[in-house]
């Protein structure tokens, strides 16, 4: 059974679709429990059972309540483990898991803020599993340091990319121009392109700032692109917008709505930044961009450096982006003019490299086997079976 908060675009949900994969692919069951959202199509057809239920509440009476209906379900599908992938539902889970006697896994996909000792406790839930999985060394280092968790109940098991959609190769000119037309950019402008929902934690009023740092270097042939979505669950939004027109970048700052065509828009940048001011484990779209090709530039707490390189972890011939001390726009600015200062040259290899790098080592493969093996370890060997694996059927996310 996969609990996971909503079906809507996010890093859990996407989990949530890879995980079904993985293991319909090796002939198991998934039972999916999450509010609906726009993944839904993708979780059945994958195969999974989708049980609808409220598991984003915080209200704790709901929690409850979903944890008695969590029990049903679990005693009723015979369900050999729970896999919680967010801390509403995962308290959920946790108690039907408890109840029934069964493993407990969670998945950790960032570093949750920790404002206070509340919020703390709300926290721990995910470092409660019997196995907690870690997106990256940088996200399973924060949870042994914050909650104490033994090494060996943490296992780092990477997201897979879909190198056959995000191949640059495969993108067309006309798809790359009807992007850039779409951002109302010439063929000289560089776009620095900025993934994410507009939350605080990814960190868009540091680009900002960097932007009025660019201009104020002379710099003028460039748009930063806002790629992402607003949920409006913040006061975030009208806030940048506060930003941009006291900073006076709104002539170099575009709030772009969603793209479905996301290859051809890695393709139209320049540059790919994840400007995150908390740590953000594994985001997808740094190593999308990287399977395109594209440089790019993250803060400190935005990627770790086992999913970008950078210097000085690396020699320069090696890097697949630039990084920069996470809240520092001056570093950000400076991160950019350098890597606009670089023969074209220079900049083709390092994205070939950054590629080559994600090609290597986010393969779907390699992923589903260490998941099956994690569910093996937890369950006994029924789940170390792997045909599909073994026959390479498994389709990445």
């Amino acid at each position: 059974m996969i609990v996971v908060p909503t079906l809507d675009v996010g890093a859990a949900e996407i989990g949530a679709v890879e995980l079904v994969r993985i293991l319909r692919g090796a002939g198991h069951r998934a039972i999916v429990v999450a509010r609906a959202g726009r993944l839904l199509a993708d979780i059945t057809a994958a195969g999974a059972e989708f049980v609808a239920l409220d598991v984003a509440s915080k209200n704790p009476f709901v929690m409850m309540r979903n944890a008695v209906t969590l029990i049903g379900l679990a005693r009723e599908r015979r369900c050999d483990v729970i896999h919680a992938l967010g801390r509403a539902g995962a308290w959920s889970a946790c108690a039907a898991a408890r109840m029934r006697g069964i493993p407990f896994v969670t998945s950790w996909y960032k570093g949750f803020r920790e404002q206070n000792f509340l919020k703390r406790v709300y926290n721990s839930v995910m470092a409660r599993g019997d196995r907690v999985v870690a997106g990256c060394e940088q996200i399973a280092q924060l949870v042994n340091d914050r909650y104490g968790t033994p090494w060996d109940k943490i296992a780092v098991v990477p997201c897979s990319i879909d190198f056959d959609h995000f191949d640059p190769a495969k993108v067309t000119p006309e798809r790359i121009a009807a992007i850039r037309n779409s951002w109302g950019v010439n063929d000289d402008t560089k776009v620095i392109m900025v993934t994410g929902r507009i939350l605080r934690r990814k960190g868009h009023h540091v680009a900002v700032r960097a932007m009025q740092r660019l201009k104020d270097f002379g710099r003028t042939n460039f748009l930063c692109v806002f790629v992402g979505e607003d949920h409006g669950h913040t006061n975030y939004t009208g806030q940048l917008w506060d930003l941009v027109l006291a900073t006076g970048t709104m002539d170099v700052i575009r709030m772009a709505a969603p793209v479905r065509d996301m290859p051809a828009a890695y393709c139209a940048a320049a540059a790919v930044v994840s400007a995150a001011v908390q740590p953000e484990g594994v985001q997808r779209a740094m190593l999308e961009a990287q399977a395109m090709a594209r440089p790019v530039v993250v803060s400190d707490l935005g990627a770790g450096p086992d999913v970008v390189l950078t210097a000085p972890g690396v020699p320069e011939s090696r890097i697949t982006g630039l990084r920069f001390h996470s809240g520092d726009d001056r570093a950000l600015a400076a991160a950019l003019l350098q890597l606009f200062s670089m023969p074209p040259l220079a900049v083709g290899a390092m994205g070939s490299r950054g590629r080559d790098w994600v090609l290597g080592h986010f393969d779907a493969t390699i992923g589903a086997g260490q998941m099956l093996r994690l569910y093996a370890d937890v369950t006994g060997p029924a789940y170390a079976a792997v045909p599909a694996l073994a026959a390479g059927k498994i389709d990445p996310i």
